[in-house]
């Protein structure tokens, strides 16, 4: 199955096809750039780009995986709206997977793994890991209140692992394989898809005219 993989969650624009056979995932192309400013203006080319680079058209892919975050909220809207037009036009079904667990994917092995990347504010979004599984989070809080006992190594956003004196494994975002490898069980099983829900973790800095007016009125 030819899987095409998209993440916008961290400052990385990250699409890939990846080749899922007999639940071993194999990059076929991929286009991984590093820059927040550019999500919605590179992700549609670059996928284009990568369909192109392993001879494929887009008839070819039998799925989409795309990461929903934790993330703030422009980005992560970028990557699942790129991720449902391309499922839509398709008809492929599109499967959603925790950000932070794709990266986990690229680690590996590791016993006690913390996924850290930048929440901003501050702050840190943050999940736990036991040998690839998910054990604690997704979650959002300051970096000096996040309980790090028992942990062997971080992983995830650089300037925020360098916060913490652990190993930090040199993986700091999603790549198309780790997104593939996180919704391997749910691709491999053929799986309805759920729907694609954003791990925002708290209320977007963005507000409706709406939401704006109540807390005029509120605070007046």
């Amino acid at each position: 199955m030819l899987v095409l993989a998209v993440d916008t969650s961290t400052p990385a624009v990250t699409a890939g096809v990846v080749r899922l056979t007999d639940g071993t995932a194999t990059a076929v192309s991929q286009r991984i750039v590093v820059d927040a400013r550019l999500h919605a203006e590179i992700l549609t080319p670059n996928i284009l780009e990568c369909l192109s680079d392993g001879g494929l058209a887009p008839a070819d892919l039998g799925a989409v995986v795309v990461g929903v975050g934790p993330g703030p909220f422009t980005g992560l809207r970028v990557g699942m709206a790129t991720a449902a037009a391309f499922g839509d036009a398709l008809s492929i079904p599109v499967h959603g997977v925790c950000s932070l667990d794709a990266i986990a994917a690229d680690v590996g092995d590791e016993p006690a793994l913390v996924v850290v990347t930048d929440a901003r504010r501050r702050e840190i979004y943050w999940a736990r890991y036991h040998r690839g599984v998910r054990v604690a989070g997704p979650d959002v809080c300051a970096p000096a209140v996040l309980d790090i006992a028992g942990a062997t190594a971080t992983a995830g956003s650089a300037a925020h692992t360098a916060l913490f004196d652990l190993h930090a494994r040199d993986v700091s975002s999603p790549s198309p394989t780790g997104l593939v490898h996180a919704a391997r069980d749910l691709l491999t099983a053929g799986a309805v898809p759920a729907p694609l829900v954003p791990l925002y973790l708290r209320r977007p800095d963005a507000k409706t005219l709406d939401e704006r007016a109540a807390e005029k009125k509120a605070s007046s």
